[in-house]
């Protein structure tokens, strides 16, 4: 389809082409502090909240509403584009139809780091602000998704829309077809599936067609034209919960959906006990013949739901301890600009719903260590016997965003009562909307020092403290909890929780891919990977990746009189090569990977960095030639990754690559070629996750507790000395004569009393209730869609 553009995009060429950056440090401004009071004992803590002034506008944030409407203007008005006016609507009685083209999603194009640095160091005008937008096209045979820029914004004479095609590596362009453009027209097809199955149902489980829902695989499978997809039968809750994923039943049904005309989508296959057959008349048949064995199915009850169920645990009425804020905070927020600063720690917060929450311009002491540390996408890629077990790959981007399921967090739950929160927003059709309570920022003490040490009559310990920025996402039937904790170190630690229904298969015949832990349930294997893109900038852009190993050795020396001796040393080597950059951490963890500058050696003679390992268990994938995710998994085959940055190269996958498999719109061994690591600007992409494989434990929910992964970021060769010293919150013991002393540095004791209101906080304040969002059956073409 032609398409005509009133005007060009002339400053796109001019973001691609790089221009240096620069560093200057800066000093945040923060609000004064006020003299300490005495209160009375009895006088209630008052909790303040400091305030600070970002060192400039945030220019990661996210479209204005002036700018959301500029651009959503601009797109409908474009008579090319024949956007249906609605598009995008995510009401039902509005929704547009599948022949329609639609917007599907806008969102900031983030700035391009080579525009924005300059901006930063004060050398240069903040860079021009685009959108991003995903648009379907649906007017055609074959529909399509491509990507569109929009800007520059506000609407001006040069304002113009282009096809946003630099962002993608695929072969055939930035345009990528649909198969499933029609598949929210399903719906009444899978009721008369099920509807001409209605005795056969009845004979299985007792059920009529309404007592069923079905799951449908992800991706769809193409091949020589032809475009099949799977449907799984499973029970339907009895209550609100969204127990349906630990009811399947057994039965899975093969659909035809090659081509638009829906009246000729047809069911080739019914696949019951591992026997398919080619029809229902076949089907029935058999089920009706005498012998026949039915194998049961899941039913929903207490077990699966989330009502307190159990015997009374001892003294478990009485009030658990529960961190508490004595008096003022000690962090500073620029609600406005969502600039933080604590301690020596300041950066940036942007939301997308995309890829949620993101820091930029991450600083310590000044100097900036991280530019961009943000999460690219979680996977989840499962196992099993039967049709949908064997053909699942979730990218949860695609499935309504990051950022557009993130949940309100619950107070005194999911952060501590005293948490400072900032409301989110994210775009649903051409509509932004704000979700209250989005992230929580608070201070914590961990439970151990960071510090102590124990001599000959003394001991010296420092109380340790964490601050942590934190969100929840609920994709689909998981709910991802993830945590950036900032420690006195100077290290930051990225943590990733799981929780939430797990995705189970039917027990029968699935021996090899899981356990038994319900009446008629297995348990589905499965991994989750989740990756991160960390831009490090090491007191500069230009860095090197070094790599110490421990490794065994036989060594003699001449003061031992020449005898062998096994030992070990350190040995020291660089990475320069993006095609040597793909790291798995081994067994033992021999091996040291860090950031470091080559060019700012400190008094040493060392080069200063940031070093990077697993803080909890890290995976990839199990399986690293997928024949359901192909290419576009090709991210999550390593542990970590290292390649030279490049502004064309800002995400290691797309929301879309499940559209094609084997050609995606974003392939990241593609970004593997040859180039030097050699002090350029790094960015490093490292994979969190779990291989997970469900047990009884995990009914109803699957816990935080064990479903933990972690990446701990923390100065190698970059400060003088442990920074923690630097904290009043210490004490050293002494002991002379039978007398202890103890000396304080200067750190001011509590003196008011904590308000009730922490010990009992209210969950419901500011909480927005949240529709969960099922992966399957999911209109793939409106990511908003509830199923």
């Amino acid at each position: 389809m032609g398409r005509f553009f009133l005007a060009s995009l002339p400053l796109l060429g001019s973001l691609v082409s790089g221009l240096p950056g620069s560093y200057a440090p800066f000093q945040p401004v923060s609000s004064p502090r006020l003299p300490l009071q005495r209160r009375a004992d009895n006088e209630i803590c008052a909790i303040t909240q400091p305030t600070t002034q970002a060192p400039h506008k945030n220019v990661w944030a996210g479209l204005t509403n002036r700018e959301l409407s500029d651009a959503i203007t601009f797109l409908f008005k474009d008579k090319e584009l024949n956007l249906t006016e609605d598009g995008g609507n995510t009401t039902c009685a509005n929704s547009p139809q599948s022949w329609d083209n639609r917007l599907l999603a806008i969102d900031l194009l983030q700035p391009n780091k080579t525009s924005v640095l300059p901006f930063v160091a004060g050398s240069g005008p903040a860079p021009p602000v685009y959108a991003r937008a995903n648009l379907l096209f649906g007017a055609t045979e074959e529909p399509y998704m491509e990507e569109f820029v929009v800007g520059p914004l506000p609407l001006s004479d040069s304002t113009a829309a282009h096809p946003l095609s630099f962002f993608s590596n695929r072969q055939k362009g930035s345009k990528i077809r649909v198969h499933d453009a029609d598949f929210a027209t399903d719906g009444d097809l899978s009721k008369a599936f099920l509807a001409e199955a209605a005795d056969i149902l009845k004979i299985l489980w007792n059920v009529a067609p309404d007592g069923v829902q079905l799951v449908s695989s992800s991706p769809v499978q193409v091949e020589n034209g032809q475009v099949t997809t799977w449907y799984g039968v499973e029970g339907k809750p009895k209550k609100m919960y969204d127990t349906g994923t630990l009811l399947p039943l057994g039965l899975y049904i093969r659909a035809n959906i090659t081509g638009r005309d829906t009246s000729k989508w047809a069911v080739d296959g019914w696949l019951y006990n591992d026997i398919l057959y080619s029809s229902l008349d076949e089907f029935r048949k058999a089920v009706t013949a005498p012998g026949f064995k039915t194998l049961g199915g899941g039913v929903d009850g207490p077990w699966s739901q989330l009502e307190r169920n159990g015997d009374d645990l001892p003294f478990d009425d009485l009030q658990p301890p529960t961190l508490v804020q004595p008096g003022a905070k000690r962090f500073s927020v620029d609600v406005e600009n969502k600039f933080v600063s604590w301690m020596d720690f300041t950066f940036f917060v942007s939301d997308s719903r995309d890829l949620g929450v993101r820091l930029f311009d991450i600083r310590y002491k000044g100097k900036r260590i991280l530019y961009e540390l943000g999460m690219e996408e979680a996977m989840a890629h499962y196992a099993g016997q039967d049709p949908i077990q064997s053909g699942a790959v979730f990218l949860d981007t695609y499935f309504g965003g990051f950022g557009g399921q993130m949940v309100s967090l619950v107070n005194g739950y999911d952060c501590p009562a005293y948490s400072t929160y900032l409301n989110t927003t994210y775009v649903d059709g051409t509509t932004r909307k704000v979700r209250p309570n989005g992230i929580c920022l608070f201070e914590s003490d961990p439970g151990y020092p960071i510090q102590r040490h124990s001599g000959t009559g003394y001991t010296s310990i420092t109380k340790n403290v964490v601050f942590t920025l934190r969100t929840v996402t609920t994709a689909g039937n998981y709910d991802y909890m993830t945590s950036y904790d900032f420690h006195l170190d100077g290290a930051v630690t990225i943590h990733v929780r799981a929780s939430g229904f797990i995705q189970s298969a039917f027990y029968a015949n699935n021996e090899e891919y899981g356990f038994k832990i319900h009446d008629d349930l297995s348990g589905s294997m499965h991994d989750h990977v989740i990756t991160f893109k960390a831009d490090f900038d090491i007191m500069g852009e230009k860095n090197s990746l070094q790599k110490v190993e421990f490794v065994p050795t036989t060594e003699t020396y001449h003061w031992n009189g020449n005898k062998p001796r096994n030992t070990m040393k350190a040995k020291k080597s660089f990475i320069t090569n993006e095609d040597d950059a793909k790291i798995n951490f081994e067994t033992n963890s021999p091996s040291i990977y860090a950031v470091v500058n080559k060019d700012e050696l400190n008094k040493f003679g060392e080069a200063p960095g940031y070093r990077i390992h697993p803080a909890a268990g890290v995976i990839h994938l199990t399986v690293k030639d997928s024949s359901v995710g192909g290419k576009a998994l090709n991210v999550a085959n390593h542990h970590l990754y290292a390649t030279k940055f490049k502004d064309t190269e800002v995400r290691g996958s797309s929301p879309y690559n499940l559209l094609d498999v084997e050609d995606p719109l974003v392939d990241f061994a593609k970004f593997q070629d040859s180039e030097s690591l050699e002090q350029e600007d790094l960015v490093l992409w490292f994979n969190l996750g779990m291989h997970h494989i469900p047990h009884t434990g995990d009914l109803p929910n699957t816990v935080f507790s064990t479903a933990h992964t972690a990446m701990l970021i923390e100065p190698f060769n970059y400060l003088a000395g442990s920074p923690h010293r630097a904290t009043k919150q210490m004490v050293q013991l002494t002991s002379k004569n039978g007398t202890t002393a103890i000396t304080r540095y200067g750190a001011t004791p509590a003196n008011c009393a904590v308000s009730s209101s922490q010990l009992n906080p209210k969950p419901d304040e500011n909480w927005s209730s949240t529709i969960a969002i099922r992966k399957n059956p999911y209109d793939g073409s409106q990511p908003d869609h509830i199923g």
